[in-house]
């Protein structure tokens, strides 16, 4: 049974999602600026960078389901999932400060660098993993699931939008730009205070409903119950359509992150491209977050109606075949002579039109993929009479983590193929290697996005399945006959609203 039934409050739809804030800073520290402050600015190599950036996620990726396995386990007066979100942030928030403030002001060694990113991404699945593992237990209605889904990534994208206009806006203008080294402290600094009140101020807002001492107390950890669950996981079919789908979109995620300085200065040239009457600060790239904005408010207007009227599955297939083709119509125009002049208003106004429904589209299919877990956890309670949200989230991170790590990595490799390297400005770059980095990313991630879309247009669970799944198990309870919970985990408590 879940904590709310019925329609949920705004209150706590806006509270609850504001806890993704922490996790839209941390994306763009990573998938933004990581690779180009260390790489550009430092000196170390690209490859190397990514490289490091990489093996972080892999190990954050193999720990992340044991720390869903303790959150599920947590048996206190504040239930499983609060204890993580308030003893997490703090130390998180010093990590993300030495992440940006390298000590000496010299690049570090790789293994230097490996070592921070590990520390910043464990304390980040301390605070995310128990965080979206309560969203089940919230509820199980499936409109409001994709409702509170909504909310958590319009936070999340706010909370990166945030930290771009302040880099953009305010830490990286004038001469220097983006390699203005001290810039990136402030954005270090500024970054932490936010995480540590999105997530403390999340897990405030939602104690009053779900601070209590579950009702069995679960076995004791173990890392072969640990891992055996998340085998269980990978054993449902729904889950593997899933993750094949989910580990296509994540690697698209990635590299396009990771990327985006680099196409919005070397291809695109916003930060050349002055607005005018705004003086001549303001370019392209000053108000790149502010699109990148209205692309998520768009994509909250749609996808609830998408998901009314297509499902989810059709919903992210629709998005992922949308946002293929957003992507590579400019870049193909570029390369064939028909893009207006790079540097002028009418390409920029064409950049930014490609750029706010493309991206809108592809949010789509990331909280349409992300709400499809949520179907996932009843249909294993069904088979097994177990709850285990965490297993199953931190197997989406699993997937989310490995593959965005090999996106980052792909990014860095392509930078090395195409051959732009530290010493090269946007004036100075040869047009070859421009053409050679359109190519290797506009093939690969209309590729990405075609395997997403392919494979979660075939998730198998329907909203009609998961309504029909639901009146089962609570008409079961209700005459006695329930779901017999595992001694491992504790059911959600059912709170009228």
């Amino acid at each position: 049974m879940s904590f709310v039934e019925g329609k949920l409050p705004l209150r706590l739809k806006l509270i609850h999602g504001f806890g993704a804030v922490a996790f839209g800073v941390k994306d763009t520290g990573f998938s933004f600026f990581l690779l180009f402050y260390y790489s550009q600015v430092l000196g170390m190599d690209a490859g190397l960078v990514s490289l490091a950036l990489l093996l972080a996620l892999l190990v954050d990726a193999v720990v992340d389901p044991i720390i869903g396995n303790l959150s599920d386990r947590t048996y206190s007066r504040w239930g499983r999932r609060l204890p993580w979100l308030y003893a997490a942030p703090i130390p998180l928030a010093f990590a993300w400060v030495l992440l940006w403030s390298v000590p000496g002001g010299e690049a570090p060694t790789f293994w230097g660098l490996f070592g921070i990113c590990v520390v910043v991404r464990l304390l980040l699945s301390a605070c995310e993993v128990p965080s979206i593992s309560l969203l089940p237990e919230i509820t199980s209605d499936y409109v409001e699931r994709t409702t509170l889904f909504r909310f958590r990534y319009l936070s999340g994208w706010i909370g990166g939008i945030v930290m771009m206009i302040i880099a953009y806006g305010f830490l990286f203008t004038g001469e220097s730009g983006l390699l203005n080294r001290d810039g990136y402290i402030t954005f270090g600094l500024i970054g932490s205070a936010l995480m540590v009140i999105s997530v403390v101020g999340s897990a405030i807002g939602q104690h009053k409903l779900v601070a209590h001492l579950p009702q069995t107390k679960p076995a004791p950890f173990s890392l072969s119950g640990c891992f055996s669950e998340i085998k269980e996981a990978f054993s449902e079919r729904a889950f593997l359509i899933f993750a094949a789908g989910g580990l296509a979109a994540y690697i698209s995620q990635g590299l396009n992150f990771s990327l985006s300085n680099y196409l919005n200065v070397f291809i695109w040239r916003l930060d050349a491209t002055p607005l005018p009457g705004l003086g001549e600060d303001v370019t392209g790239l000053s108000i790149y977050p502010l699109i990148l904005f209205l692309s998520v408010v768009l994509m909250f207007n749609i996808v609830g109606p998408m998901h009314d009227r297509f499902g989810k599955p059709k919903s992210a297939a629709i998005g992922a075949i949308g946002s293929a083709v957003l992507t590579i119509i400019p870049y193909t125009a570029l390369l064939t002579g028909f893009w207006p002049e790079l540097g002028t208003l009418t390409s920029l106004v064409l950049v930014f039109a490609f750029l706010t429904v493309g991206n809108a589209l592809g949010i789509v299919v990331m909280v349409s993929a992300s709400s499809m877990i949520a179907e996932i956890v009843e249909a294993y309670l069904e088979r097994t009479g177990t709850r285990a949200e965490g297993a199953f989230y931190s197997g989406n991170w699993l997937v989310q983590k490995c593959a965005t790590g090999f996106g980052i990595f792909l990014s860095g490799q392509f930078l090395a193929f195409a051959a732009l390297t530290s010493d090269v400005t946007p004036d100075t770059v040869a047009p070859g290697v421009i053409d050679n980095l359109i190519i290797l990313y506009t093939v690969t991630m209309v590729i990405l996005m075609l395997i997403a879309g392919y494979w979660l247009g075939r998730f198998p669970i329907s909203r009609e399945d998961h309504e029909a799944r639901i009146a089962a198990m609570n008409g079961a309870s209700q005459n006695g006959m329930g779901i017999t919970t595992s001694p491992d985990v504790q059911p959600a408590t059912r709170l009228e609203k």
